[in-house]
């Protein structure tokens, strides 16, 4: 096994004791985060994140426009969904780590739960968006950017 896989093998099959961190997928190299999305994201790990979220299932799927025919069929199958499909849902994981690393750089408290503060603000109606959620922005890897530098933004003391 190469290191590599090693660290590939780290990072995936949460949940682990406590939340998981996905600051180490947010801080990764843009090549690594394409293997991921190249060998696909287990199909599994979408139920994980919706749980992890506080976010009923079908509203994540909705979200992400990923199929719910389709995710089942993969969990099923124990199939990886595919690269696009794996890219929105990586791209809702380094999301979480970018707040976990803004939190990090705040010196917050140590027991602040990133992925709830995430969920709370997925589906807050924002005025930088129109009155839109940001969750109606994660379907295209476009709208997840728009939603990264809004959180920047956020954290720089602009709007969000």
């Amino acid at each position: 096994m190469t290191a590599t896989d090693n660290a590939r093998a780290e990072r995936r099959h949460y949940p682990r004791p406590g939340q998981p961190d996905f600051l180490q997928l947010y801080q990764e190299s843009a090549q690594y985060r394409i293997e991921l999305i190249r060998e696909g994201v287990p199909a599994r790990e979408v139920g994980e994140l919706s749980a992890l979220l506080a976010m009923s299932k079908e509203s994540l799927l909705d979200a992400l426009g990923i199929a719910r025919a389709t995710l089942s069929r993969k969990v099923r199958g124990n199939l990886p969904l595919a690269p696009d499909e794996s890219e929105r849902v990586l791209g809702v994981q380094a999301l979480i780590g970018q707040v976990q690393a803004m939190v990090a750089e705040a010196e917050a408290p140590e027991d602040f739960d990133a992925a709830a503060w995430m969920s709370r603000w997925l589906t807050t109606p924002l005025a930088a968006l129109g009155g839109a959620t940001p969750a109606s922005y994660l379907d295209t890897v476009e709208g997840q950017k728009y939603i990264a530098n809004l959180l920047a933004m956020a954290q720089g003391g602009a709007y969000a």
